[in-house]
């Protein structure tokens, strides 16, 4: 199937007039012959001075200078030059003739409709991109950008391909950019780069669009060397010209935005508001308006108003504030998440750089896994395809043609365009095959930028966070119908003293907004607005913290669904294991050797090196040098960069074997194919072209599954056949290395007269590689090699924790049942269950799976596809799965599970898009660090939740009753005591209660299932054991106080509403333990945030209390009167042990037979709540409406090319 771009490149192009046949000269050498020539064709009408530049590029390049920073190989492109030769002879389509095209070095080249003069015209309101400020390039980013959206041949053409792109971006490619690059001296144009284009067209090329270049004069007068102002800045011009590989950041909300949000979206304070502003219009009208006579004070009852206006304002403000620090916490916990490493060629040595620092002109490798950071040009690699269903939403693996070959097949004739595919999208994802390819866009310019930048969206809520909402809802629900119970009473009573009261109208109105007042306050009290707030908070902290634990968390609902796991599914190696892995033993043929014993001191691999002949030694050689994607490093234990045992392997040959170099190698084999790691086959292959003209497969992999596909077996004198008694004998010696915890690795190879083989001559890369099954026959064993990879330190204990906190351990791994087995068993994985092969367990029907699964421990030899059906059938039995993974084919595993955990050093970067959360160092114990604080994250909510229904439950009631029961209908709290309650409780409790760090006593209970309710039993036992206290604590100061206390009402009033902040203050620390211990205080000290949050809180209290009287309606207090306050307060805390001990069994008792009542009246109440609060809201059908149809818009455009994932889940129901 062509991909969508393709066929959209098509359509436009069949409404064009078709061109006729056009004569092109394109030279038909390898490459480099390709670009030199056609350089010299482009530039033999420049003059002298234009050509310095480039001249002056290229012998820079020759010099090759030696290079500090992180240098990773001394090797150029490694697919240039002979290998790259040697790989075109096996992609090039064979001639129709053997003198075919050979006259002049052209050939017939029928163009029809793929040039256009419109193949480089600016898009409408894309004309900025085509404008550049004195361009020192040959291309403008708008038309490098018209190659790939969607993709053009004929834009690669009319850029004059890539020897055009080459010259017009000032780069090589095979040495890419100069280390050196600052300011670039003299300029390269588009006539020169693009004069093979022109030749096509006519002489003048008028109608082809150029960059539309702006020239400036620079004030900067230059200095000694004649460069500007910029001239130590690195890639100045290549950075002013095509921007850098950095999207801009999203410009933040303003602190008055998030003041305005946080105000607009609560309904409720915008009542309050108004309510506010009317009792201090009427306060003024009192206080200014009216006639209190000579000798009567003056009134001051509009500073009641004006105080519940500065408190609206300051509940606002500390919302906008926590908003704005939570927007700032993320920005850079999304900025260290995106932060990647590739690896790119500059000055003809390989550098590993950050993802940031990729610039135009760039020659960047790709490996399997790779997630492509910018546009480009494919240069040449072998076998590469790329999914690109991300970036275009075109499902299909596309299979990518290197440049040149793209320009020979069109050159010959080919007419199947769609599958000339040399463009290398950003946002892909290499699939197979290794390779090289040219950047031509970053950041902003590139395809992918472009689609980032249009579909920025919200964070999304995570399920906890969509759970608490609807908690919040159901509590405002009860609040709204106390709060209109509380109205309608206090009305009736209201107008039932209207007649003969000798109060004036605008008394009556005063009186009014004061009941009005009181009632919604208690709305504003009641509702629990800091829930959403503490889970911020919390998931906010954690991740902080976490990062520094090495817990790299990319998705937030991972943190919350980690801290439920209750199976974690590992990978061995690099996990479990330190993956620092070394060939400690080994047997060539019959020949072995033994680094590993300490009673082998006389078979040592030194003197096994001895032994062995030189045609041993080069056949090894040979099939770890040539076989391998690793490359040659400046630093490292053995100087080598990529996989593990494959630097190992090579290790082992230059220690051993006495392997020189490994680029020598390399250089001087002819390299023909490279065949992809094959995960179902566990092994990987190499072609090279030998010298007597015959070709060699070079397999290395798991070496049981190699043994069984071998006939013969080297040794010194020759081949022999593999009978019986050799095969049991090599099996035995793979079994006992496996026994050691060993990592076996087999070598084979099988001579080809020709290749492709016989059969397979019109095959293309991808169908051989694919056919690789058929080709693994008849081979010849060279041998088997076990290579070490110690446990990491503290893996066995983080195991075992783990086990403790009822989370099962299961290893997955694609090692044979021996090692598999033998590294469990050191781990602590491994006990009495169930050890089971890869093949096995997906033949098991789901009956037969289902059963064997709780007792299934390790699942060794097992593919990809294998882990993803562990994942699915555990999740379907009702697990939350934990699964580790660091290849490209874990993806579908990863995903499947609860929380996916990428490998930070060892992971590709599918496997890291693929995860929740990257370990930063690929250890097993940073899986329990999460796991801990994951249930760090729900404990904090939990502790939030259970201190603020208690005083929301108290609030409420003491409001209700007491303005009930008061002969001028007022609550003994007023409505700005409670707006400072609701301040304490919504902001300041919870960061106190959200920054516990978890300790070892959190793995001592189980995994919480996931129908569990938020609220626990010994939770509501918490919540109404000390509402009950505080409320017949506040009752009993209230009704009785004036009996034993003789202090006027003010002064009551004062000490009623200090000792209720007081109780709250006091009640955090018994909401600091969500189960029926003791010890309140543990840890305490460690907290210092919530220590620090408690002076400031207490610090604020006696501020208010000395100061706030005419605010507050309240006057100072004495010490006596103080110390009643804090006494009874105090006296939760014993009474919450009270409480704790008080067995759940009863409580669960007592509260059925209470609670049925309550729900009988609650039912109806949040219907009609319901009801009322959906009239309130007319416009939601509105925004819905405009919402969809914004939707409708963008997706008439095309299909969204990125696919975001969204929290799913069913809400838990009834949580109360």
């Amino acid at each position: 199937m062509a991909s969508s771009s393709s066929a959209s490149a098509r359509e436009e192009s069949s409404s064009l007039p078709p061109l006729p046949e056009i004569t092109v000269d394109i030279p038909r050498s390898p490459m480099r012959a390709n670009t030199d020539e056609t350089l010299a064709t482009l530039t033999e009408d420049a003059s002298p001075a234009t050509l310095a530049p480039e001249r002056s590029f290229r012998a820079s390049h020759s010099r090759n200078p030696s290079t500090s920073g992180r240098s990773t190989t001394s090797s150029r492109n490694p697919f240039s030059s002979r290998s790259r030769a040697a790989s075109e002879a096996t992609l090039a389509p064979p001639s129709t003739s053997a003198g075919a095209s050979t006259h002049s070095g052209t050939s017939a080249y029928t163009l029809e409709s793929h040039l256009h003069d419109n193949a480089l015209k600016a898009d409408p309101g894309c004309e900025e991109d085509f404008a550049v400020l004195n361009n020192k390039f040959a291309f403008s980013p708008g038309q490098l950008n018209k190659m790939l959206n969607p993709k053009s041949l004929a834009a690669f053409i009319a850029l004059g391909g890539l020897p055009g792109l080459e010259t017009g971006l000032r780069t090589d490619v095979d040495a890419g950019l100069i280390l050196e690059e600052t300011e670039l001296p003299g300029s390269v144009s588009f006539e020169e780069v693009t004069k093979q284009y022109r030749k096509l067209r006519g002489a003048d090329a008028s109608g082809l669009p150029r960059p539309v270049e702006v020239r400036h004069v620079d004030v900067t007068e230059p200095g000694p060397s004649g460069s500007g102002s910029h001239s130590g800045e690195a890639f100045y011009d290549r950075k002013r010209v095509y921007s850098t590989n950095v999207l801009p950041a999203k410009k933040p909300k303003s602190f008055f935005m998030l003041m305005w949000e946080a105000y607009y979206k609560e309904s409720v304070l915008i009542l309050l508001t108004v309510a506010a502003v009317i009792s201090l219009a009427l306060g003024l009208y009192e206080t200014f308006g009216v006639d209190h006579g000579p000798n009567a004070p003056p009134s001051v009852d509009w500073i009641e108003g004006c105080a519940i206006c500065v408190s609206i304002v300051v509940v606002v403000m500390v919302g906008a504030v926590n908003d704005y620090q939570k927007e700032r916490a993320f920005v850079k916990l999304n900025a260290k998440k995106e932060a990647r490493e590739v690896k790119v060629i500059r000055s003809g040595k390989s550098f590993t750089i950050s993802v940031y620092d990729v610039m135009a002109g760039d020659v960047l490798h790709m490996e399997p896994g790779d997630l492509i950071p910018a546009d480009g040009i494919f240069i040449s690699g072998h076998n590469v395809k790329c999914d690109e269903s991300s970036a275009t939403g075109e499902s299909d693996q596309m299979k990518k043609t290197n440049a040149e070959q793209v320009l020979r097949l069109l050159e010959r004739g080919h007419n199947d365009h769609k599958d000339l595919d040399p463009f290398i999208i950003s946002g892909s994802k290499v699939l197979e095959g290794v390779g090289t390819y040219l950047v031509t866009s970053v950041g902003v310019n590139s395809s992918y930028g472009k689609i980032l930048m249009a579909m920025r969206q919200e964070m999304e809520p995570t399920p906890l966070q969509i759970k608490l909402d609807k908690l919040a809802k159901a509590i405002a629900k009860l609040a709204t119908a106390a709060s209109f119970l509380l109205l309608l009473v206090l009305l009736f009573r209201l107008v039932a003293t209207f007649p003969g009261s000798p109060l004036s109208a605008a008394e009556k109105a005063s009186r009014f907004m004061d009941i009005l007042i009181v009632s919604v306050t208690i709305i504003v009290v009641a509702v629990p607005e800091g829930l959403p707030l503490a889970i911020t908070l919390s998931l906010a902290f954690a991740t902080t913290q976490m990062v520094k634990m090495n817990n790299l968390v990319r998705i937030l609902k991972s943190c919350e669904t980690m801290g439920n796991a209750t199976t974690v599914c590992s990978d061995k190696t690099g996990t479990l294991t330190q993956n620092k892995m070394t060939v400690v033993t080994g047997t060539i043929g019959k020949d072995s050797f033994d680094d590993k014993n300490p009673g082998a001191a006389n078979n040592r691999s030194s003197e096994f090196a001895q032994r062995l002949t030189n045609e041993q030694k080069r056949l090894l050689i040979e099939s770890v040098a040539i076989n391998s994607t690793a490359f040659e490093g400046d630093g490292g234990e053995f100087g080598f960069v990529g996989s593990k045992t494959e630097t190992a392997l090579l290790g082992f040959a230059k220690n051993v074997l006495g392997m020189t170099s490994l680029s020598q190698e390399r250089t001087s084999a002819q390299m023909v194919q490279m065949l992809p790691f094959d995960s179902s086959r566990k092994c990987m292959g190499a072609v090279q072209k030998l010298p007597n003209g015959t070709y060699r497969l070079l397999v290395k992999g798991a070496s049981e599954i190699l043994l069984g596909y071998s006939s013969s077996l080297a040794l010194p004198t020759g081949n022999i056949p593999m009978d019986a008694e050799q095969s049991k004998r090599i099996a035995d010696i793979i079994e006992s290395y496996a026994k050691q915890s060993l990592r076996t690795i087999g070598l084979v190879y099988k001579d080809f007269p020709q290749w492709p083989p016989r059969g397979t001559e019109h095959a293309d890369d991808v169908s051989i590689a694919a056919d690789l099954g058929a080709l693994l026959h008849d081979m010849t064993y060279i041998g088997v090699v076990g290579i070490q990879d110690p446990l990491r330190p503290g893996v066995p204990e983080a195991v075992a924790k783990c086990k403790h906190a009822g989370v099962v351990v299961r290893m997955v791994t694609g090692d044979n049942i021996t090692t598999a087995r033998a590294i469990a068993t050191d781990c602590g994985i491994y006990t009495d269950g169930v050890v089971m092969e890869g093949p096995e367990f997906r033949k098991l029907s789901d009956d037969d799976m289902d059963a064997i699964l709780p007792r299934l421990q390790v699942l060794a030899r097992s593919s990809p596809e294998d882990k993803r059906i562990l994942v699915t059938r555990l999740r379907k039995l009702g697990g939350i799965v934990a699964v580790t993974g660091d290849g490209t084919n874990d993806g579908p595993a990863l995903k499947a599970a609860d929380i996916g955990f990428s490998m930070g050093i060892a992971g590709t970067e599918v496997a890291k898009e693929a995860s929740a959360i990257i370990l930063m160092d690929d250890n097993f114990a940073s899986i329990l660090t999460a796991l801990m604080w994951g249930r760090a994250v729900n404990d904090a909510v939990q502790k939030f939740l259970q201190f603020q229904i208690t005083v929301n439950i108290t609030a409420m009631v003491v409001a209700f009753v007491t303005a009930v029961q008061d002969s001028e209908m007022r609550s003994v709290l007023t409505a700005v005591q409670l707006l400072w309650i609701n301040l304490f409780m919504d902001s300041l409790a919870a960061l106190s209660l959200s920054t516990d760090a978890p300790t070892e006593e959190i793995l001592d209970r189980p995994p919480t299932p996931r129908s569990a309710s938020i609220i626990s039993l010994t939770m509501w036992k918490m919540i109404i054991g000390q509402a009950i206290f505080q409320v017949i604590a506040t009752f009993i100061m209230h009704f009785a106080g004036p009996k034993f206390l003789p202090y006027p009402e003010s002064e009551m009033r004062t000490i009623i509403f200090n000792m209720f902040v007081w109780l709250q203050i006091f009640n955090q620390y018994n909401n600091r333990r969500l189960d029926n211990k003791l010890n309140i205080f543990v840890n305490i000290h460690k907290n210092y945030y919530f220590i620090g949050l408690n002076v400031v809180m207490v610090g604020c209290q006696v501020v208010i209390v000395f100061f706030g009287s005419t605010a507050f309606s309240i006057v100072a207090l004495n010490g006596p009167q103080w110390a009643i306050s804090v006494v009874v307060a105090v006296l939760c805390m014993p009474w919450g042990c009270c409480v704790r001990l008080f067995p759940d069994r009863w409580f669960e008792v007592v509260a059925k037979f209470v609670g049925k009542p309550f729900v009988l009246v609650y039912r109806p109440l949040a219907r009609t709540t319901d009801r009322i609060m959906h009239k309130m809201k007319p416009r939601k059908k509105e925004l819905v409406e405009a919402a969809s149809s914004d939707g409708e818009s963008y997706t008439g455009r095309g299909k969204s090319p990125v696919q975001t994932s969204r929290a799913s889940g069913d809400v838990e129901k009834g949580v109360l």
